[in-house]
């Protein structure tokens, strides 16, 4: 969430900004200008309201005990006027400041000014690609080859809960932990530290990071308790640090983090949400740091570049997009998307995003840092990046790897597995 005081002080740059998300920002900006400023007005009414009162309230003690009685009930009047004037100034103050946050909550992150102008995913920029393409003749999809070697069971899935919730079997099972464990340890050589989260978050917690209330649609809800199932690791793991003040020292914090993530995908269909490319529940392993401001480009870098280390020690190739700012999220100032070639449907498959939310999330959660030797607090900035979501890299692997002998372990993966070859 933009802070006030930069919405105050940037008025023209917030709506020229935003037109780079094909946002506009005008009717919004003028309306949390205009609530901001009533609010301060009556703020400003009832703090000397409430001043008055009491040196009144002093003055009436004094009022009887010099023996004037008929001053001190006149005064004692007019304070029974003021606590009516207060409790409606602060009634007002309240429903400015609710329908403050409303606007407040409407408005996106600004994008970084290095963010593509764009519609939408055709516009993404290449930054760079690697990786050698798979030469193969007659290419079986991945959910052919699940079938063949009994890797994973969709219809068993479909049986227990609905479409969209895969059971991994033998081989595919062992594979699918192979990956996990092996981005997991990736991320400790890296500096993360793990951490297991919860698997459901409050509305609190949603808020935080920006799911709610913009992608309430997208989580599944358990009403009864009113708790949402995660999307991603990113919402349990940054809200650790939700209402806390870090020392300066302390940045930037590094976790990562295993889950199952959840998400109804709804109005998803087609061929390209075929078997593994689209799922209700998936693995993934989440890498998240809380980082100063002034390092937060610089870690995004560091960000970007681990995550293209895991894929290419996968052997698969791939290329980094710039996300333009008809294809950015919400809450994102900057992300890069990485993608995977999938040898038998011949096309790219996306397979991690990793952003720089700035102080967007920061200011929603509260999020703070103090230098040392210093009073004022500062916003801290957020970062977090799929390394790596499993059903599209699974997909990739089964799809590129395939052989007359049956499917090849890349050699990353051999010594979590203990197999070279599916067959």
């Amino acid at each position: 969430m933009l802070t006030l005081k930069f919405i105050q002080e940037n008025k023209d740059e917030v709506i020229h900004r935003l037109k780079t998300k094909n946002f506009d920002a005008t009717t919004i900006v003028e309306e949390i200008i205009l609530l901001d400023n009533k609010r301060r007005q009556t703020q400003t009414e009832l703090e000397s309201l409430q001043s008055e009162m009491n040196s009144l309230s002093k003055e009436i003690g004094q009022l009887f005990k010099s023996g004037k009685a008929e001053e001190a009930n006149q005064a004692k009047a007019r304070t029974g006027e003021m606590k009516e004037q207060i409790k409606e100034l602060t009634g007002k103050m309240e429903d400015i400041s609710s329908a403050l946050q409303e606007e407040l909550v409407q408005l996106p992150n600004l994008p970084h000014t290095s963010v593509p102008a764009g519609k939408g995913e055709d516009d993404n920029e290449v930054v760079s690609e690697g990786g050698l393409m798979p030469q193969l003749q007659d290419a079986v999809p991945h959910w052919d080859l699940i079938k063949k070697y009994d890797l994973i069971d969709f219809e068993l899935g479909t049986k227990i809960t609905g479409a969209g919730f895969p059971v991994y079997k033998g081989k595919g099972a062992r594979l699918q932990r192979a990956l996990i464990n092996f981005f997991l340890d990736e991320a400790d050589k890296a500096g993360y530290l793990e951490v297991l989260p919860p698997l459901l978050v409050n509305e609190a917690s949603g808020f935080g990071t920006g799911q709610l209330p913009d992608k309430e649609g997208q989580m599944y809800h358990a009403t009864a308790d009113n708790l949402y199932l995660i999307p991603t690791a990113e919402v349990p793991v940054t809200n650790i640090y939700r209402d806390v003040i870090l020392k300066g020292s302390e940045l930037p914090v590094k976790n990562c983090a295993y889950s199952a993530c959840f998400r109804r995908e709804a109005g998803s269909w087609g061929a390209h949400v075929r078997g593994l490319n689209r799922l209700h529940q998936f693995d993934k392993v989440e890498i998240v740091q809380v980082a100063h401001p002034d390092q937060s480009y610089e870690i995004l870098e560091k960000m970007v570049a681990h995550v293209q280390s895991l894929i290419e020690k996968l052997e698969l190739p791939w290329r980094k997009l710039r996300l333009c700012g008809g294809d950015i999220s919400f809450t994102s100032a900057l992300t890069f998307d990485f993608e995977v070639y999938s040898a038998a449907q011949e096309r790219w498959l996306e397979v991690s995003s990793v952003s720089n939310f700035e102080s967007y999330q920061a200011n929603r959660l509260k999020l703070r840092f103090k230098e040392d030797g210093e009073k004022k607090t500062q916003l801290a900035h957020t970062l977090n990046g799929s390394a790596l979501a499993l059903p599209r890299i699974m997909a990739a692997i089964l799809e590129n790897n395939q052989t007359a002998e049956g499917i090849r372990v890349p050699k990353a993966l051999v010594s979590y597995t203990g197999f070279d070859i599916i067959k």
